[in-house]
């Protein structure tokens, strides 16, 4: 081979060595520089976490996980996978779960805090894996991607506009107990600022409680000692921030012998929380309507999996302690008594009559017109 030929070979030969090294380096590029598909080379086919916080409170197990299912379903043509775990309020189980969610390489992350604060650095592993977070019912500190929720501070200030409005002139005959939600939960704290912009200087709080773990056992026992230490004819009423709650005190009251029960507020609508309300033991709740909350988290979970922007979904904007401009949806309340049961619940199928109307309930619903 004569010197030309021999260069020509050598110009070949490196010419298809660097085709072959770009050819590499552009797969590798397209995959992010991991094993890991990118999530818009899927499409549809998605992978999505879903991280719940505890079971305690029924509409978790019974409408946020079945709704956000079926949304991401909906939007995925059915491709789309979802991993469900429960962390039953014990958030080092969430920071584990959340672990087992970076290992299998979801494309997306909804979770619902059981601690705001602690669950920071999780999601700054899932960040830092390439996984977007969208912050689901409490805002999670930490780089989160989107968040939804309700109106929590107009939450609080609903409960306490019913429960002022059902003491009337009877607020300043005695005292209310506040039995507020459980210290790690950033809604807790903002329900309570609410309830307290309405409240403040117009009743006299006598006792009132961070109650941890939402538990309706621990609020029983504050309960316990709040008429222990007030006196049960002293209390006139008493701001409880959810149904769970609610049921734990009002079986406080009934152990101390209160005949006629003082009005108490709730929140989550839930079942035996309604069924309370039909009977004239719970004032009221606020119901929030759990599909508009799940479809947005769904939205916005494909949205962030697929590389897509939110602008079309979140129009609100939130900043939590870490993070600020947070892409949100806030959805509105509304004050549930018995007076609007049936334009409620029963209204957008979260209930039918026959599920509150039990034979214990039936008297009642028939004098409500529940059953007609």
């Amino acid at each position: 081979m004569n010197t030309r030929m021999r260069r020509a070979a050598v110009a070949v030969a490196a010419s298809a060595m660097a085709v072959s090294l770009a050819a590499c380096g552009s797969a590798k590029e397209a995959d992010g520089g991991s094993d890991k598909a990118s999530s818009s080379s899927k499409g549809d086919a998605l992978t999505i976490g879903l991280l719940l916080p505890e079971n305690q409170t029924a509409r978790y197990e019974k409408f946020d996980k079945p709704l956000i299912e079926k949304k991401i379903s909906e939007l995925t043509d059915g491709k789309a996978t979802v991993k469900y775990d429960n962390a039953k309020q014990d958030a080092t189980l969430q920071a584990q779960q959340v672990e087992t969610m970076i290992t299998n390489k979801v494309d997306v992350l909804i979770v619902d805090a059981v601690d705001s604060k602690a669950i920071a650095s999780s999601v700054k592993k899932a960040k830092d894996a390439g996984i977007p977070v969208v912050a689901y019912d409490r805002l999670a500190e930490g780089p989160i991607d989107a968040y939804t929720s309700f109106d929590n501070v107009q939450v609080g200030k609903v409960q306490g506009e019913a429960l002022l409005g059902a003491l009337g002139d009877k607020a300043k005959d005695g005292k209310i107990v506040m039995m507020n939600g459980s210290p790690t939960d950033p809604n807790a704290a903002q329900f309570k600022e609410g309830a307290h912009s309405v409240l403040d200087g117009k009743v006299e709080v006598g006792k009132e409680y961070d109650t941890k773990e939402w538990k309706p056992e621990n609020a029983n026992a504050n309960m316990e000692g709040a008429i222990s230490a007030l006196g049960k004819n002293n209390i006139v009423g008493v701001y409880s921030a959810n149904d769970g709650m609610a049921g734990g005190i009002i079986t406080a009251l009934k152990a101390a012998g209160v005949s006629k029960l003082p009005p108490v507020t709730g929140q989550d609508a839930e079942l035996a929380g309604v069924q309370r309300i039909v009977a004239g033991e719970q004032y009221m709740s606020v119901y929030k309507p759990y599909a508009p909350e799940a479809d947005a988290a769904a939205e916005m979970a494909v949205a962030l999996a697929k590389g897509e922007k939110l602008d079309s979904i979140a129009k609100d904007s939130v900043d939590s302690p870490t993070t600020k401009g947070i892409p949100s949806v806030l959805v509105a309340v509304t004050s549930l008594t018995k007076d609007n049961i049936k334009d409620t619940v029963i209204k957008d199928g979260v209930y039918t009559a026959n599920e509150i109307c039990t034979a214990k309930y039936k008297a009642d619903c028939e004098k409500l017109g529940l059953l007609d």
